[in-house]
């Protein structure tokens, strides 16, 4: 069980890292990823940073969690690029905990 969860926090942090792309213009489109928009990808961002990261995701990230395609980000969840984007990948496991997020079972 512990497995889903963390390729779901993986995932969602992959796709963080893609909103980030998209904050610095590199990507165009104000859509998002996975059913969560630029804004709700980046308001999740403060919790896996690797530069002083706060304990608490906002309100509106756990809210954008609940509501996103989670195995959408399963798609994403084998990339080792993470920490060299910034994204502590033990907090990105920790994030969908955070939330009270359950792991989708399309995801292993």
């Amino acid at each position: 069980m512990e497995g889903k969860p963390r390729s779901v926090a993986l995932a969602l942090a992959v796709v963080l890292v893609v909103a980030t792309t998209m904050e610095m213009g590199l990507v165009s489109g104000a859509q998002g990823i996975c059913n969560m928009t630029r804004d709700e990808l980046m308001a999740c961002k403060p919790c896996i940073s690797t530069v002083k990261p706060v304990e608490k995701p906002a309100d509106v990230c756990c809210t954008a969690i609940a509501h996103a395609d989670l195995p959408c980000f399963c798609a994403y969840k084998n990339s080792g690029m993470l920490p060299y984007l910034g994204i502590d990948p033990s907090l990105a496991m920790q994030l969908p905990a955070k939330c009270s997020v359950p792991a989708p079972p399309q995801c292993k």
